[in-house]
């Protein structure tokens, strides 16, 4: 028996979510690049187990990849209006390797505000909207292009009895500035591997996806980080 249907996405985002990851891309096929879609399971949150995104290999999705998922039907919820829920009774599928034109093509046109920049963590920078307000976005992913990126490490909450390091991503774009946690995981290995300080990237591709809501707001989180080589 077959899946109902299938995507074929660009992955934009394998990053940490609670026990799981959450996945996103843009759907590409007939040399164009579509919408945007978010793979999720059947949980509460909808994150995705090692062994609901794996291939058949046992390899697991990668930024760039192009990856054909089956799907059950389309789960839209709250502003997170891209869901799909997959069909864990198959494997998906790894096709090619999409290229720095077709990631280009995938960028989102952003002529103001990233989402809605009215609130501020305690630690972070226009970095969360309001869960009421983020239901009216219709919305959870964009993919942008920025040219001042700079990679923080820092113990954050030590003020508060938490003394673990933490990633951030700082940049701006259409005039304002951009504080946001970064959640792939590559990026966050990479750097939490090194020393504490403030590393100037300049010019990436960025990932920003709206998380769960979490005491009343939903988190803008960098979610995948493409540097061109």
């Amino acid at each position: 028996m077959a899946p109902n249907y299938t995507k074929t996405i660009i992955c934009l985002a394998n990053s940490r979510k609670i026990t799981g990851r959450c996945v996103a891309g843009k759907e590409i096929g007939g040399g164009k690049v579509g919408q945007w879609i978010r793979p999720i399971s059947g949980r509460p949150t909808g994150e995705l187990s090692e062994e609901d995104r794996r291939f058949e290999n046992g390899q697991d999705p990668k930024l760039f990849d192009v990856v054909r998922i089956p799907m059950i039907e389309a789960r839209p919820h709250g502003f997170q209006t891209e869901n799909h829920l997959i069909d864990d009774g198959y494997y998906w599928a790894k096709e090619r390797q999409a290229n720095w034109d077709e990631l280009q093509a995938a960028l989102d046109k952003v002529s103001g505000a990233l989402w809605d920049n009215s609130s501020s963590s305690y630690n972070g920078t226009h970095d969360r909207v309001e869960e009421g307000a983020a239901n009216q976005l219709g919305s959870s992913l964009r993919l942008i292009e920025v040219n001042d990126l700079k990679v923080v490490v820092a113990i954050e909450g030590a003020e508060f009895g938490n003394g673990k390091r933490r990633v951030r991503g700082r940049f701006s774009l259409n005039g304002a500035q951009y504080y946001l946690s970064v959640t792939d995981p590559v990026v966050e290995r990479q750097y939490l591997a090194g020393k504490d300080g403030e590393f100037a990237v300049g010019h990436a591709i960025l990932c920003v996806s709206l998380g769960e809501p979490y005491q009343g707001f939903a988190y803008k989180l960098i979610a995948g980080v493409f540097v061109k080589p």
